[in-house]
């Protein structure tokens, strides 16, 4: 059969995507601006003295010392005494981060960030530059080159892919999955390597026998969608190379899915008054978030840390929408007093508003609503915030917050956006 020329432009191009994740970045960026601790072992930890004394980030030479990020200070010291400590600099990783970006978009512009250090690149209109492997090789070179530092590089035909070749070889590599072979390259691997399985998910699929991803793959669709819901039936999707999702354009911006704040307390909670003290503080500034993005909240979310460091999350919706930081702390404090059971003291506290909708979205009040309290409550919450805007957000707090010695000097913020990946 002839192939005419307005059938071969009707073909779909076959997709190339980059999925780029600059090697332990914290740790790589401090060893490329202090060229002393370029021969030591070095991880970058959060603050002892606001209990935020964790492995943030470390470098390969901790790393052969089982240094991992996420654990405490004195257990990396245990295994690595003549660990080097180096406190964040959040500032010059946010400016490395753009670097990279840009160097990214010599490119593309279809870059979509997963975190600080991760991003998606779609090269599939970049062919007059090279393949996709020669397109990353070059990439890879010039930030090692223009920036001090060390990429990993996944080429693949969807972003799932490409995400799990950037994680096969570290550091300074690229891995390319191709739709051809994909299969015999990646279905023995655990089901734990692809984005999307995480403990529960995996400790859940290997209960059921499925341990790789080639099971996963295979498994049957009655049994995704009855345990896992539609996420398991995607899974499967990703599993098989159906993934379909794009990669955003750079100037994309995510619809705001939740904002919340969260804190490591100096000292363990012990009651609920210091609970109730700890989330008046967290929802004052979310409340201005959410005024920024008009947006107003439908629910709440908590999730507690314990000091044996077990964390719970719960959530409940509202009436009716609001950007009240007292609605919201109340809300937040009844769950709380509702749900948990003080078997042990809390050490970390978060508080999300959930559930949002515009601002100006139309509401049905119930007969039972006093509407005139309700405005009046907005008009007091507005006045707050334009104090707060003239003269700093200090200005005006509630006098409980002026005895709270537990409080960390600065908040973790949180604003959760979709990534675009998942949907």
């Amino acid at each position: 059969m002839k192939v005419s020329e307005k059938d071969t432009f009707s073909v779909p191009k076959e997709r190339v995507i980059l999925h780029c994740d600059m090697n332990n970045f914290y740790a790589s960026v401090e060893c490329m601006l202090n060229p002393d601790l370029r021969d030591k072992a070095v991880a970058v930890c959060g603050s002892v003295e606001e209990r935020h004394g964790i492995v943030l980030a470390k470098n390969y030479k901790a790393k052969a010392f089982g240094v991992s990020t996420g654990e405490a200070i004195w257990q990396a010291k245990m295994k690595c005494p003549n660990l080097t400590i180096v406190e964040p600099h959040y500032e010059q990783y946010m400016k490395f981060s753009k670097l990279a970006r840009e160097i990214y978009s010599r490119y593309t512009d279809q870059i979509e960030p997963y975190g600080m250090d991760e991003c998606w690149l779609d090269v599939t209109g970049s062919s007059m530059m090279g393949t996709g492997f020669e397109i990353a090789d070059e990439i890879r070179r010039t930030i090692k080159f223009e920036l001090g530092l060390t990429i990993s590089a996944g080429v693949s035909f969807n972003k799932i892919f490409a995400k799990l070749g950037s994680d096969l070889k570290k550091p300074d590599a690229i891995t390319c999955i191709e739709k051809e072979t994909f299969r015999e390259r990646i279905w023995d691997l655990p089901a734990s390597d692809m984005l999307g399985v995480g403990r529960a998910t995996e400790k859940a699929l290997s209960s059921y026998g499925i341990r790789t991803i080639g099971q996963l793959a295979a498994a049957p669709d009655c049994l995704m969608q009855s345990r896992f819901g539609k996420n398991g039936l995607a899974l499967k999707r990703y599993a098989n190379g159906e993934d379909r999702s794009p990669v955003m354009r750079s100037d994309y911006v995510s619809p705001v899915k939740s904002i919340g704040h969260g804190t490591t307390t100096l000292q363990d909670l012990e009651n609920d008054a210091e609970v109730w003290a700890v989330m008046l503080e967290l929802v004052q500034d979310i409340g201005t978030k959410l005024r920024t993005h008009k947006k107003k909240a439908q629910g709440i979310a908590i999730s507690i840390r314990n000091n044996e460091l077990y964390s719970k999350e719960w959530q409940q919706k509202f009436g009716m929408p609001t950007q009240s930081p007292t609605h919201l702390a109340k809300t937040a404090f009844e769950l709380f007093q509702k749900s948990y059971n003080w078997q042990h003291p809390i050490r970390s506290v978060t508080v999300r508003a959930i559930y949002l909708v515009d601002e100006d979205s139309p509401y049905q009040y119930d007969f039972f609503t006093d509407v005139r309290t309700l405005e009046k409550r907005e008009r007091l919450d507005q006045a707050i915030e334009s104090i707060r805007a003239r003269f700093g957000k200090n200005a005006v707090r509630n006098g409980i917050l002026l005895a709270n010695s537990k409080m960390t000097s600065e908040r973790e913020v949180e604003l959760i956006m979709p990534s675009g990946m998942l949907g």
